[in-house]
C-alpha cells in the first residue's frame, strides 16, 4: 500500500495571491493623469523622527478629477510633507494653502504615458517571476515527495495542479497589466 503524499496547494495559492496584491499596490502608485489618493501610498514623510506614510499625518482627499488635497494635522509637518512629495518622483508640484497641500495633477503627454506603460510592464514581470518562484517551490516539494516514494501518477496529477494554478495567476497578472496599460494610454 503506497503512502499518501500531498502538497499544500492552499499555501501556494496564498503566496501567489500575495504577488498579485503587491502588483495591484504597485499599479495604484502609477499616475494615470487622473487624481487618486492611492498614488501617495508609497510616499513616506520624515515625521517625529521616523518615516511615516502620508495618510498618517493628514487627510488625503480627491475633491476633483485632477486634484488631490492633503489636510496636514500638525502645522509643523506641512514642510516635511511638501518636501516628501517633491522628492517622491511623482512629478507633481505641491501648492500650499495653510495646512492644506494641493496637488494639481497635470495632463500626461504621450512620451510620459509610454514610459509609464513600460514601468507597468516591469511591475508585471516582477509579479510573474514571484508566481514562478512559488511554482518552483511547489515542484521542489513534489520532487522530494517523489523521492520519498510518491507514485508517478500522483506526481503527474500534482504537478499538473501546480502548473494550472501557476497559469491561472500568470493570466491574472497579464489581465491586470493589460487593464493598467489601457488606463494609462486613455486620453
Amino acid at each position: 500500500m503506497s503512502e499518501e503524499f500531498e502538497i499544500d496547494l492552499d499555501d501556494l495559492k496564498r503566496r501567489m495571491d500575495g504577488a498579485i496584491s503587491a502588483l495591484r499596490t504597485e499599479f495604484a502608485s502609477l499616475r494615470t493623469g487622473r487624481a487618486s489618493a492611492s498614488m501617495l501610498e508609497p510616499v513616506m514623510v520624515e515625521a517625529y523622527g521616523q518615516k511615516t506614510p502620508i495618510n498618517q499625518v493628514g487627510t488625503v482627499n480627491v475633491p476633483e478629477p485632477r486634484m488631490v488635497t492633503i489636510n496636514v494635522w500638525d502645522k509643523a509637518l506641512v514642510g516635511p510633507v511638501e518636501k516628501a512629495i517633491r522628492e517622491s518622483g511623482l512629478g507633481i508640484n505641491p501648492q500650499l494653502n495653510g495646512t492644506i497641500i494641493m496637488l494639481p495633477i497635470p495632463e500626461l503627454n504621450e512620451e510620459r504615458r509610454k514610459d509609464l506603460t513600460r514601468v507597468a510592464a516591469q511591475y508585471a514581470e516582477h509579479a510573474r517571476v514571484s508566481v514562478r518562484n512559488v511554482r518552483r517551490d511547489g515542484m521542489d516539494q513534489l520532487k522530494k515527495a517523489k523521492s520519498d516514494g510518491m507514485s508517478e501518477d500522483d506526481h503527474k496529477i500534482w504537478s499538473d495542479e501546480v502548473q494550472d494554478l501557476t497559469n491561472s495567476f500568470i493570466g491574472q497578472v497579464d489581465d491586470a497589466l493589460e487593464n493598467k496599460q489601457a488606463e494609462i494610454m486613455q486620453v
